[in-house]
Protein backbone atom coordinates (compact mmCIF):
# COMPACT_ATOMS: atom_id res chain seq x y z
CA UNK A 1 0.00 0.00 0.00
CA UNK A 2 1.29 3.39 -0.79
CA UNK A 3 1.18 5.79 2.61
CA UNK A 4 1.17 8.74 -0.19
CA UNK A 5 -2.26 7.55 -0.92
CA UNK A 6 -3.27 6.93 2.63
CA UNK A 7 -2.68 10.47 3.26
CA UNK A 8 -4.14 11.96 0.11
CA UNK A 9 -7.45 9.76 0.07
CA UNK A 10 -7.74 8.33 3.97
CA UNK A 11 -9.45 10.89 5.97
CA UNK A 12 -12.70 11.20 3.68
CA UNK A 13 -15.45 9.47 4.91
CA UNK A 14 -17.39 7.42 3.04
CA UNK A 15 -19.74 4.83 2.31
CA UNK A 16 -18.64 0.77 2.52
CA UNK A 17 -21.20 0.06 0.09
CA UNK A 18 -23.15 -2.69 1.13
CA UNK A 19 -25.72 -1.13 -0.96
CA UNK A 20 -26.39 1.75 -3.37
CA UNK A 21 -27.86 4.01 -2.70
CA UNK A 22 -26.82 3.76 0.91
CA UNK A 23 -29.20 3.89 4.10
CA UNK A 24 -29.30 7.79 4.89
CA UNK A 25 -30.97 8.19 1.48
CA UNK A 26 -33.98 6.30 2.32
CA UNK A 27 -37.14 8.32 3.27
CA UNK A 28 -40.41 7.75 4.64
CA UNK A 29 -41.95 8.30 1.07
CA UNK A 30 -41.75 4.44 0.68
CA UNK A 31 -43.62 2.71 3.23
CA UNK A 32 -46.15 -0.25 4.36
CA UNK A 33 -47.71 0.19 1.05
CA UNK A 34 -45.30 0.20 -1.44
CA UNK A 35 -43.28 -2.94 0.70
CA UNK A 36 -46.31 -4.90 0.46
CA UNK A 37 -46.97 -4.10 -3.23
CA UNK A 38 -43.10 -5.04 -3.88
CA UNK A 39 -43.82 -8.70 -1.95
CA UNK A 40 -46.88 -9.21 -3.68
CA UNK A 41 -45.06 -8.10 -7.12
CA UNK A 42 -41.98 -10.82 -6.61
CA UNK A 43 -42.26 -13.35 -9.68
CA UNK A 44 -43.23 -16.76 -9.34
CA UNK A 45 -39.63 -18.03 -9.62
CA UNK A 46 -37.94 -15.99 -6.96
CA UNK A 47 -35.42 -17.05 -4.45
CA UNK A 48 -35.07 -15.23 -1.17
CA UNK A 49 -32.39 -14.71 1.69
CA UNK A 50 -33.17 -13.94 5.52
CA UNK A 51 -32.21 -11.22 7.97
CA UNK A 52 -32.78 -11.10 10.92
CA UNK A 53 -31.74 -8.51 13.74
CA UNK A 54 -32.29 -8.99 17.67
CA UNK A 55 -30.98 -6.02 18.96
CA UNK A 56 -30.04 -7.38 22.44
CA UNK A 57 -26.61 -7.87 24.32
CA UNK A 58 -25.58 -8.07 27.88
CA UNK A 59 -23.51 -5.40 27.89
CA UNK A 60 -22.28 -2.51 25.57
CA UNK A 61 -18.92 -2.87 23.62
CA UNK A 62 -17.87 0.80 23.52
CA UNK A 63 -16.84 0.60 19.82
CA UNK A 64 -20.56 -0.89 18.47
CA UNK A 65 -22.12 1.04 15.52
CA UNK A 66 -25.15 -1.67 15.75
CA UNK A 67 -28.43 -1.30 16.39
CA UNK A 68 -28.52 -2.76 19.85
CA UNK A 69 -29.48 -2.05 24.19
CA UNK A 70 -28.50 -3.88 27.30
CA UNK A 71 -31.11 -5.89 28.14
CA UNK A 72 -31.16 -7.81 31.42
CA UNK A 73 -34.99 -9.16 31.34
CA UNK A 74 -35.55 -12.17 29.74
CA UNK A 75 -39.22 -11.51 29.55
CA UNK A 76 -38.04 -8.72 26.80
CA UNK A 77 -36.36 -10.86 24.40
CA UNK A 78 -39.34 -13.23 24.59
CA UNK A 79 -41.97 -11.07 23.54
CA UNK A 80 -39.31 -9.37 20.65
CA UNK A 81 -39.08 -13.27 19.75
CA UNK A 82 -42.64 -13.39 19.40
CA UNK A 83 -43.18 -10.27 17.28
CA UNK A 84 -40.64 -11.46 14.91
CA UNK A 85 -42.35 -14.97 14.51
CA UNK A 86 -45.29 -12.80 13.65
CA UNK A 87 -43.46 -10.75 10.64
CA UNK A 88 -42.23 -13.41 9.73
CA UNK A 89 -45.75 -15.15 8.90
CA UNK A 90 -46.94 -11.60 7.88
CA UNK A 91 -44.26 -11.09 5.32
CA UNK A 92 -44.90 -14.71 4.13
CA UNK A 93 -48.60 -14.41 3.83
CA UNK A 94 -48.10 -10.55 2.15
CA UNK A 95 -45.82 -12.59 -0.99
CA UNK A 96 -48.58 -15.59 -1.48
CA UNK A 97 -46.71 -18.50 -1.15
CA UNK A 98 -44.19 -20.29 0.66
CA UNK A 99 -40.73 -18.95 -1.60
CA UNK A 100 -37.41 -20.76 -1.70
CA UNK A 101 -35.07 -19.71 0.73
CA UNK A 102 -30.95 -20.26 0.19
CA UNK A 103 -29.74 -18.26 2.89
CA UNK A 104 -30.07 -17.21 6.46
CA UNK A 105 -27.89 -14.59 9.10
CA UNK A 106 -28.99 -13.84 12.14
CA UNK A 107 -27.35 -10.62 13.04
CA UNK A 108 -27.30 -8.13 15.86
CA UNK A 109 -26.83 -7.43 18.91
CA UNK A 110 -25.80 -10.88 20.23
CA UNK A 111 -28.09 -13.32 18.63
CA UNK A 112 -27.16 -16.17 20.50
CA UNK A 113 -28.78 -13.92 23.71
CA UNK A 114 -32.11 -16.14 23.60
CA UNK A 115 -33.03 -19.38 25.03
CA UNK A 116 -31.94 -22.20 23.01
CA UNK A 117 -35.53 -23.39 22.74
CA UNK A 118 -36.78 -19.52 21.10
CA UNK A 119 -33.85 -20.02 18.38
CA UNK A 120 -35.39 -23.72 17.41
CA UNK A 121 -39.18 -22.26 17.54
CA UNK A 122 -37.58 -19.77 15.25
CA UNK A 123 -36.13 -21.54 12.67
CA UNK A 124 -39.25 -23.56 12.63
CA UNK A 125 -41.01 -20.75 12.37
CA UNK A 126 -39.13 -19.88 9.10
CA UNK A 127 -39.43 -23.35 8.10
CA UNK A 128 -43.14 -23.05 8.07
CA UNK A 129 -43.27 -19.48 6.50
CA UNK A 130 -40.55 -20.37 3.74
CA UNK A 131 -39.17 -23.39 1.71
CA UNK A 132 -35.70 -23.37 3.21
CA UNK A 133 -33.82 -25.37 1.27
CA UNK A 134 -31.28 -28.32 2.35
CA UNK A 135 -28.68 -26.67 0.88
CA UNK A 136 -29.04 -23.08 2.92
CA UNK A 137 -26.27 -21.62 4.68
CA UNK A 138 -27.62 -20.66 8.12
CA UNK A 139 -25.16 -18.40 9.76
CA UNK A 140 -25.33 -16.68 13.49
CA UNK A 141 -23.11 -13.92 14.74
CA UNK A 142 -21.83 -14.90 18.24
CA UNK A 143 -20.27 -12.98 20.81
CA UNK A 144 -18.15 -15.98 22.38
CA UNK A 145 -17.87 -14.80 25.84
CA UNK A 146 -22.03 -15.65 26.75
CA UNK A 147 -22.79 -19.00 23.93
CA UNK A 148 -23.54 -22.05 25.83
CA UNK A 149 -23.07 -25.60 24.78
CA UNK A 150 -27.45 -25.86 25.05
CA UNK A 151 -27.38 -22.83 22.21
CA UNK A 152 -24.78 -25.03 20.19
CA UNK A 153 -26.74 -27.65 20.49
CA UNK A 154 -30.13 -25.92 19.40
CA UNK A 155 -27.72 -24.26 16.62
CA UNK A 156 -26.84 -28.31 15.28
CA UNK A 157 -30.70 -29.65 15.40
CA UNK A 158 -32.15 -25.86 13.40
CA UNK A 159 -29.29 -26.64 10.87
CA UNK A 160 -26.93 -23.89 11.36
CA UNK A 161 -23.35 -24.64 9.40
CA UNK A 162 -21.92 -20.94 9.67
CA UNK A 163 -21.07 -19.11 13.07
CA UNK A 164 -19.29 -15.60 13.40
CA UNK A 165 -17.27 -15.07 16.33
CA UNK A 166 -16.73 -11.44 17.34
CA UNK A 167 -12.96 -10.97 17.90
CA UNK A 168 -11.85 -7.53 17.66
CA UNK A 169 -8.37 -7.90 19.57
CA UNK A 170 -6.64 -10.03 21.92
CA UNK A 171 -5.01 -7.70 23.57
CA UNK A 172 -5.85 -7.31 27.44
CA UNK A 173 -5.03 -3.57 27.04
CA UNK A 174 -7.66 -3.04 23.97
CA UNK A 175 -10.26 -4.94 25.70
CA UNK A 176 -10.54 -2.56 28.69
CA UNK A 177 -10.38 0.29 26.39
CA UNK A 178 -13.47 -0.82 24.42
CA UNK A 179 -15.35 -2.49 27.79
CA UNK A 180 -15.02 -6.12 25.72
CA UNK A 181 -12.95 -8.41 27.86
CA UNK A 182 -13.36 -11.55 26.19
CA UNK A 183 -10.10 -14.36 26.27
CA UNK A 184 -8.05 -15.88 24.00
CA UNK A 185 -9.48 -19.43 26.08
CA UNK A 186 -13.27 -18.39 25.85
CA UNK A 187 -12.80 -18.14 22.04
CA UNK A 188 -10.76 -20.97 21.61
CA UNK A 189 -13.48 -23.25 23.79
CA UNK A 190 -16.04 -21.94 21.59
CA UNK A 191 -14.28 -22.92 18.72
CA UNK A 192 -13.85 -26.37 20.15
CA UNK A 193 -17.64 -26.74 20.74
CA UNK A 194 -19.28 -25.35 17.50
CA UNK A 195 -16.66 -27.92 15.93
CA UNK A 196 -17.81 -30.44 17.68
CA UNK A 197 -21.27 -29.87 16.73
CA UNK A 198 -20.18 -30.18 13.24
CA UNK A 199 -20.71 -26.15 12.79
CA UNK A 200 -17.38 -26.26 10.49
CA UNK A 201 -17.67 -22.78 8.77
CA UNK A 202 -15.99 -20.21 11.40
CA UNK A 203 -15.85 -16.50 10.46
CA UNK A 204 -13.27 -14.54 12.89
CA UNK A 205 -14.13 -10.38 12.76
CA UNK A 206 -11.49 -8.38 13.59
CA UNK A 207 -11.14 -4.46 13.69
CA UNK A 208 -8.31 -2.13 13.65
CA UNK A 209 -7.91 1.88 14.65
CA UNK A 210 -9.14 0.57 17.84
CA UNK A 211 -7.65 2.70 20.83
CA UNK A 212 -4.65 1.98 22.51
CA UNK A 213 -4.00 -0.79 19.24
CA UNK A 214 -0.02 -1.03 17.37
CA UNK A 215 0.90 -2.58 14.80
CA UNK A 216 2.41 -5.34 17.42
CA UNK A 217 -0.85 -5.65 18.92
CA UNK A 218 -2.55 -6.51 15.89
CA UNK A 219 -0.21 -9.27 14.19
CA UNK A 220 -0.19 -10.56 17.73
CA UNK A 221 -4.30 -11.12 17.48
CA UNK A 222 -3.88 -12.34 13.88
CA UNK A 223 -1.40 -14.89 14.71
CA UNK A 224 -3.49 -15.86 17.79
CA UNK A 225 -6.48 -16.32 15.44
CA UNK A 226 -4.62 -18.04 13.25
CA UNK A 227 -3.95 -20.91 15.71
CA UNK A 228 -8.16 -21.75 15.78
CA UNK A 229 -8.48 -22.13 12.19
CA UNK A 230 -11.16 -19.96 10.64
CA UNK A 231 -11.76 -20.17 7.49
CA UNK A 232 -12.73 -16.84 6.95
CA UNK A 233 -11.71 -13.15 8.06
CA UNK A 234 -13.38 -10.36 8.04
CA UNK A 235 -11.10 -7.24 8.79
CA UNK A 236 -12.92 -3.69 9.63
CA UNK A 237 -11.79 -0.61 10.36
CA UNK A 238 -13.11 1.13 13.82
CA UNK A 239 -15.83 3.86 12.73
CA UNK A 240 -15.73 6.83 15.59
CA UNK A 241 -19.26 8.34 15.37
CA UNK A 242 -19.91 9.34 18.91
CA UNK A 243 -22.24 11.83 17.31
CA UNK A 244 -24.38 9.05 16.64
CA UNK A 245 -23.30 6.50 18.55
CA UNK A 246 -23.33 8.16 22.19
CA UNK A 247 -21.28 5.13 23.89
CA UNK A 248 -18.82 6.00 21.80
CA UNK A 249 -17.91 8.77 23.91
CA UNK A 250 -16.73 6.46 26.30
CA UNK A 251 -13.81 6.01 24.34
CA UNK A 252 -10.55 8.33 24.61
CA UNK A 253 -10.41 9.72 21.30
CA UNK A 254 -6.65 10.68 22.50
CA UNK A 255 -5.58 7.26 22.33
CA UNK A 256 -7.31 6.49 19.01
CA UNK A 257 -4.76 5.86 16.06
CA UNK A 258 -4.31 8.12 13.79
CA UNK A 259 -4.39 7.98 9.52
CA UNK A 260 -1.38 6.35 8.97
CA UNK A 261 -1.27 4.11 12.34
CA UNK A 262 -4.74 3.02 10.90
CA UNK A 263 -3.23 2.18 7.42
CA UNK A 264 -0.18 0.65 8.67
CA UNK A 265 -2.26 -1.81 10.80
CA UNK A 266 -4.54 -2.87 8.35
CA UNK A 267 -1.50 -3.37 6.01
CA UNK A 268 0.40 -5.73 9.04
CA UNK A 269 -3.28 -7.90 8.72
CA UNK A 270 -3.60 -8.07 5.18
CA UNK A 271 -0.16 -9.21 4.78
CA UNK A 272 0.05 -11.68 7.38
CA UNK A 273 -3.26 -13.24 6.76
CA UNK A 274 -2.46 -13.50 2.86
CA UNK A 275 1.45 -14.90 4.40
CA UNK A 276 -0.64 -16.86 6.09
CA UNK A 277 -2.61 -18.51 3.23
CA UNK A 278 -5.75 -16.54 2.68
CA UNK A 279 -7.01 -15.08 -0.38
CA UNK A 280 -7.94 -11.43 0.40
CA UNK A 281 -11.53 -10.76 -1.11
CA UNK A 282 -12.03 -7.45 -1.72
CA UNK A 283 -11.97 -4.91 0.59
CA UNK A 284 -11.95 -6.44 3.96
CA UNK A 285 -12.17 -9.99 3.98
CA UNK A 286 -10.08 -13.22 3.59
CA UNK A 287 -10.79 -16.61 3.28
CA UNK A 288 -9.16 -20.10 2.80
CA UNK A 289 -8.29 -20.89 -1.29
CA UNK A 290 -10.75 -23.39 -1.42
CA UNK A 291 -13.80 -21.37 0.48
CA UNK A 292 -16.54 -20.53 -1.92
CA UNK A 293 -16.00 -17.49 -1.23
CA UNK A 294 -12.42 -17.59 -2.59
CA UNK A 295 -14.02 -19.48 -5.22
CA UNK A 296 -16.59 -16.67 -5.89
CA UNK A 297 -14.04 -14.02 -6.34
CA UNK A 298 -12.09 -15.92 -8.45
CA UNK A 299 -14.94 -17.06 -10.57
CA UNK A 300 -16.29 -13.30 -10.58
CA UNK A 301 -19.38 -14.40 -9.18
CA UNK A 302 -18.97 -12.95 -5.33
CA UNK A 303 -21.63 -10.29 -4.57
CA UNK A 304 -22.49 -7.49 -1.88
CA UNK A 305 -25.16 -6.92 0.42
CA UNK A 306 -25.37 -5.39 4.26
CA UNK A 307 -23.67 -8.71 5.49
CA UNK A 308 -20.90 -7.64 3.63
CA UNK A 309 -19.15 -10.17 0.68
CA UNK A 310 -21.63 -13.21 0.37
CA UNK A 311 -22.00 -15.82 -2.39
CA UNK A 312 -25.71 -15.06 -2.10
CA UNK A 313 -26.91 -14.66 -5.71
CA UNK A 314 -30.74 -14.21 -4.56
CA UNK A 315 -31.88 -10.79 -5.48
CA UNK A 316 -34.51 -10.77 -2.98
CA UNK A 317 -33.31 -9.95 1.09
CA UNK A 318 -36.52 -9.94 3.40
CA UNK A 319 -35.18 -8.35 6.59
CA UNK A 320 -37.08 -9.28 9.84
CA UNK A 321 -37.15 -6.91 13.30
CA UNK A 322 -36.31 -3.72 14.05
CA UNK A 323 -33.96 -1.79 12.44
CA UNK A 324 -33.67 -4.54 9.34
CA UNK A 325 -33.31 -4.07 6.00
CA UNK A 326 -34.48 -5.66 3.09
CA UNK A 327 -33.79 -5.44 -0.76
CA UNK A 328 -35.73 -6.32 -3.03
CA UNK A 329 -36.08 -5.50 -7.14
CA UNK A 330 -38.27 -2.64 -6.63
CA UNK A 331 -35.58 -0.89 -3.82
CA UNK A 332 -34.82 -1.01 -0.07
CA UNK A 333 -36.67 -1.04 2.69
CA UNK A 334 -35.68 -0.20 6.22
CA UNK A 335 -38.30 -1.73 9.63
CA UNK A 336 -38.83 0.86 12.43
CA UNK A 337 -35.67 1.11 14.35
CA UNK A 338 -36.96 1.66 17.83
CA UNK A 339 -38.11 -1.53 19.07
CA UNK A 340 -41.78 -0.22 20.76
CA UNK A 341 -42.67 1.29 17.12
CA UNK A 342 -41.46 -1.87 15.28
CA UNK A 343 -43.66 -4.65 17.69
CA UNK A 344 -46.58 -1.60 17.79
CA UNK A 345 -46.74 -1.94 13.63
CA UNK A 346 -46.64 -5.83 14.03
CA UNK A 347 -48.94 -6.08 16.62
CA UNK A 348 -51.90 -3.76 14.77
CA UNK A 349 -51.04 -6.18 11.75
CA UNK A 350 -49.34 -3.97 9.70
CA UNK A 351 -46.24 -4.30 7.76
CA UNK A 352 -43.06 -2.56 10.14
CA UNK A 353 -41.47 -0.55 6.80
CA UNK A 354 -40.66 2.89 8.24
CA UNK A 355 -38.65 4.19 5.51
CA UNK A 356 -36.83 2.92 2.18
CA UNK A 357 -35.98 4.18 -1.24
CA UNK A 358 -37.15 3.21 -4.72
CA UNK A 359 -35.10 2.37 -7.32
CA UNK A 360 -34.25 4.33 -10.75
CA UNK A 361 -33.30 2.84 -13.76
CA UNK A 362 -29.56 4.86 -13.53
CA UNK A 363 -29.66 4.21 -9.66
CA UNK A 364 -29.61 0.12 -10.81
CA UNK A 365 -26.82 0.70 -13.49
CA UNK A 366 -24.37 2.74 -10.75
CA UNK A 367 -25.43 0.02 -8.25
CA UNK A 368 -23.92 -2.50 -10.59
CA UNK A 369 -20.84 -0.98 -11.80
CA UNK A 370 -20.27 -0.22 -7.62
CA UNK A 371 -20.61 -3.74 -6.86
CA UNK A 372 -18.60 -5.29 -9.82
CA UNK A 373 -15.73 -2.41 -8.47
CA UNK A 374 -16.02 -3.08 -5.05
CA UNK A 375 -15.98 -7.46 -5.88
CA UNK A 376 -13.57 -7.40 -8.26
CA UNK A 377 -11.18 -4.48 -7.87
CA UNK A 378 -12.26 -3.92 -11.71
CA UNK A 379 -15.17 -2.86 -14.04
CA UNK A 380 -16.38 -3.04 -17.45
CA UNK A 381 -18.39 -0.36 -18.09
CA UNK A 382 -18.64 -0.92 -21.50
CA UNK A 383 -20.26 -4.87 -21.18
CA UNK A 384 -22.48 -3.22 -18.22
CA UNK A 385 -23.92 0.03 -19.43
CA UNK A 386 -24.66 -1.98 -22.76
CA UNK A 387 -26.51 -4.73 -20.32
CA UNK A 388 -28.73 -1.36 -18.64
CA UNK A 389 -29.32 0.44 -22.13
CA UNK A 390 -26.44 3.10 -21.35
CA UNK A 391 -23.52 4.74 -22.91
CA UNK A 392 -20.14 4.38 -21.11
CA UNK A 393 -18.53 7.42 -22.33
CA UNK A 394 -21.31 9.65 -20.72
CA UNK A 395 -20.87 7.54 -17.44
CA UNK A 396 -16.99 8.07 -17.45
CA UNK A 397 -17.65 11.82 -18.06
CA UNK A 398 -20.24 12.22 -15.02
CA UNK A 399 -17.50 10.63 -12.66
CA UNK A 400 -15.38 13.61 -12.24
CA UNK A 401 -14.09 12.28 -9.27
CA UNK A 402 -12.71 9.45 -11.02
CA UNK A 403 -10.30 12.03 -12.66
CA UNK A 404 -7.36 12.80 -9.77
CA UNK A 405 -7.73 8.88 -9.09
CA UNK A 406 -6.44 8.43 -12.87
CA UNK A 407 -3.61 11.24 -12.15
CA UNK A 408 -2.32 9.35 -8.80
CA UNK A 409 -2.49 6.14 -10.38
CA UNK A 410 -4.97 4.51 -8.15
CA UNK A 411 -7.28 3.73 -11.10
CA UNK A 412 -6.15 2.37 -14.34
CA UNK A 413 -9.07 2.85 -17.65
CA UNK A 414 -8.12 0.32 -20.51
CA UNK A 415 -11.10 1.91 -23.33
CA UNK A 416 -13.85 1.42 -21.63
CA UNK A 417 -12.70 -0.78 -18.61
CA UNK A 418 -11.59 0.28 -15.18
CA UNK A 419 -9.17 -1.60 -12.91
CA UNK A 420 -7.44 -0.36 -9.23
CA UNK A 421 -3.83 -0.67 -9.08
CA UNK A 422 -3.00 -3.74 -6.71
CA UNK A 423 -1.19 -1.47 -4.88
CA UNK A 424 -4.00 1.15 -4.34
CA UNK A 425 -7.09 -1.53 -3.57
CA UNK A 426 -7.47 -0.21 -0.18
CA UNK A 427 -8.95 2.78 -1.43
CA UNK A 428 -11.30 0.44 -3.25
CA UNK A 429 -14.17 3.07 -1.90
CA UNK A 430 -13.09 6.08 -3.27
CA UNK A 431 -12.69 4.44 -6.45
CA UNK A 432 -16.88 3.07 -6.36
CA UNK A 433 -17.46 6.40 -5.03
CA UNK A 434 -16.49 8.08 -8.09
CA UNK A 435 -20.00 6.52 -9.39
CA UNK A 436 -21.86 7.55 -6.21
CA UNK A 437 -24.48 10.34 -7.78
CA UNK A 438 -26.00 10.55 -4.07
CA UNK A 439 -22.94 11.29 -2.52
CA UNK A 440 -22.67 14.61 -0.41
CA UNK A 441 -18.79 15.33 1.01
CA UNK A 442 -20.42 17.54 3.28
CA UNK A 443 -22.32 15.14 5.52
CA UNK A 444 -20.03 13.10 7.34
CA UNK A 445 -21.86 10.26 7.96
CA UNK A 446 -19.76 7.42 7.39
CA UNK A 447 -16.57 5.52 8.51
CA UNK A 448 -12.66 6.76 6.96
CA UNK A 449 -11.80 5.27 4.04
CA UNK A 450 -8.63 3.84 5.65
Amino acid sequence: MRTDLAASYGEERLPRYTSYPTAPHFSPAIGEGAYARWLAELPAGASASLYLHVPFCREMCWYCGCHTQIVRREGLIAAYLRTLRSEIAQVSETIGRRIKVEHIHFGGGTPTIMAPEAFAELMAAMRHSFFVLPSAEIAVEIDPRTLTADMVEAMRLSGVNRASLGVQSFDPVVQRAINRVQSYEQTASVVDMLQRAGINGINFDLIYGLPHQTVASCLDTVRRSLELGPDRFSVFGYAHVPDFKKHQRMINEAVLPDGPARHDQACAIANALKEAGYVQIGLDHFARPDDSMAVAFEERTLRRNFQGYTTDKSEVLLGFGASAIGHLPQGYVQNEVQIGAYAQSIAAGHLATAKGYGLTDDDRLRADIIERIMCEFSADLGDICARHGAEAGAMLKSASRLKPLISDGVVRLDGDRIAVAKDSRFLVRSVAAAFDAHLDPAKQLHSRAV
